[in-house]
C-alpha cells in the first residue's frame, strides 16, 4: 500500500499537528510507503515561498526527500480529464488541482490521504483515508 498526501496532510505533519502527525509516524513504522504527489509539492512550497517560511521550507524539502518520487506522465493527464468531463457533466466539479491528484492517485493505485475527503467523494475508483 502507498499513502499519497493531500497539501493540508502535509500542512499538518509541517505544523506537528499532534493526530495527523501520529498516523504518519504509524504509516512509517508499519513500512507503508508515502508518496508526495507533484500538484501537492507545488501547492505547498508556493504557499511557503510566498509566506517567506524558510525554515517551513526546510523541513518540507526533508519530508519531500523522505517520500517515493512517482512523477505524472501521461496516463495521470488522461484519466485527470475523464474526471473533469464525468464530473462536469454531473454538476460536480472540484479544484483543479484535485482533478490531478485524484487521477494520480488512481493510475498509481495509492490512497490518498486527505482531510477533504468531500472534495473527492465523487471520484470514482478514488481511495482515501482521513488523518484528522
Amino acid at each position: 500500500m502507498t499513502y499519497a498526501l493531500d497539501s493540508n496532510i502535509v500542512s499538518h505533519v509541517l505544523k506537528r499537528d499532534a493526530p495527523v502527525l501520529a498516523n504518519y509516524r504509524k504509516a512509517m513504522d508499519d513500512a507503508i510507503d508515502i508518496v508526495i504527489p507533484p500538484i501537492v509539492c507545488y501547492e505547498v512550497l508556493r504557499g511557503l515561498l510566498a509566506r517567506g517560511m524558510t525554515k517551513r521550507l526546510a523541513e518540507f524539502d526533508e519530508l519531500r526527500q523522505s517520500a517515493l518520487q512517482v512523477e505524472f506522465d501521461v496516463m495521470v493527464w488522461q484519466k485527470a480529464a475523464q474526471i473533469y468531463a464525468s464530473l462536469f457533466q454531473h454538476g460536480r466539479p472540484i479544484d483543479e488541482g484535485d482533478y490531478l491528484i485524484a487521477a494520480y492517485c488512481i493510475v498509481n493505485d495509492f490512497t490518498l490521504v486527505t482531510n477533504n475527503t468531500r472534495h473527492f467523494e465523487h471520484v470514482d475508483g478514488l481511495k482515501t483515508v482521513n488523518w484528522k
